[in-house]
């Protein structure tokens, strides 16, 4: 069909979300992780692009997109077909699928991707080793080919591999339109059984002038998170090494977020490490008080790794210690 006639039926696309974007769906060769990252100027493009699950696969769904691309095909997979397989039989019943750019990688790292001779240009997608990456509405046929480059060549885990790529399409230009939202999922390679659990990151920045140094800014908070639940896994089996490790790294990333310094110290007490909870609950109140009336309710409450009263008492020298002015944790 010839290019002038690309935008001609807009009957066909009358049901179509027009996500168009680049994107890069990825399988890590190490660890057998899935991932799948993408940016667009256009609101909220991660949901309606980005779709994974652990065991299964990855999918981008994209250009004027059909989300059943990413809830069926991920259904295909689970049951053991391919990433080849899966977007065939998903192709093969679209009447629109001219103006559809979709990619999928399966648990196996098998690709398949579709761009859609009707995509608006400059569109097209490559393809290397567990990944494929695809873009529709760039200003530079060069994007899909630097987030290629830039995947294969960066270092890191999968999350930080796949960020690359989105930089790099940026800086060949990106989006004819500019830049708007951005997201970010990634997976275990073998499902828990509990999906919430299978999701080792899943950030979406909407509508920010700068989505992806936003959508790294998210990363780097969730990566803060998983050390502080490693460093809680820690604790409960007794190991405040590692549990404090856990800990440093996540106050490392993320330095002004009170919430590490404060679960610290709830875990050192199930430890019966008190001083050491003390100290540094004192350095939590110091900076917010607010943190010592809920360490206090907590104590009360009987919700403290500990009995209530070696936590009162741990609060209570923090908060006399932080100068709170109160000789006893505060009430509220």
């Amino acid at each position: 069909m010839a290019r002038t006639d690309r935008i001609s039926c807009p009957a066909m696309m009358a049901d179509a979300l027009a996500a168009h974007t680049y994107s890069i769906v990825a399988r890590d060769t190490a660890s057998g992780e899935l991932g799948v990252a993408v940016q667009s100027h256009w609101f909220s493009v991660g949901s309606t692009v980005s779709w994974a699950e652990a065991g299964a696969g990855a999918v981008a769904t994209q250009a004027f997109a059909d989300p059943g691309y990413g809830k069926m095909g991920l259904e295909l997979m689970r049951a053991g077909h391919s990433a080849p397989e899966s977007l065939a039989r998903l192709l093969a019943t679209d009447r629109k699928r001219e103006i559809r750019q979709v990619a999928m990688v399966d648990s196996q790292g098998r690709v398949a991707v579709h761009t859609g001779q009707l995509t608006i240009p400059e569109a097209g997608h490559e393809t290397g080793d567990g990944f494929s990456v695809q873009a529709n509405m760039m200003l530079k046929a060069t994007v899909w080919p630097a987030m290629a480059a830039a995947f294969k060549s960066a270092g890191g885990d999968l999350a930080e591999r796949m960020l690359a790529a989105l930089e790099a399409a940026e800086r060949e230009g990106g989006d004819v339109r500019g830049r708007q939202s951005a997201a970010l999922v990634m997976v275990r390679c073998i499902p828990t059984g509990l999906a919430w659990l299978d999701r080792l990151f899943d950030v979406r920045v909407d509508d920010h002038p700068e989505p992806l140094k936003e959508l790294r800014r998210l990363v780097r908070v969730q990566r803060a998170y998983g050390h502080k639940m490693a460093g809680d896994s820690a604790f409960a089996k007794g190991e405040l090494e590692r549990g404090t490790l856990e800990y440093e790294q996540a106050r490392s990333l993320v330095p002004g977020n009170l919430e590490f310094p404060f679960w610290h110290a709830v875990a050192l007490l199930s430890l019966g490490r008190t001083e050491q909870a003390a100290a540094t609950f004192r350095e939590v109140f110091s900076k917010d008080r607010n943190w010592a009336i809920l360490g206090a309710r907590m104590a009360r409450s009987g919700l403290m790794p500990c009995d209530n009263a070696t936590a009162e008492r741990a609060i209570s020298q923090a908060a006399r210690e932080a100068g709170t002015g109160e000789s006893r944790a505060p009430r509220p």
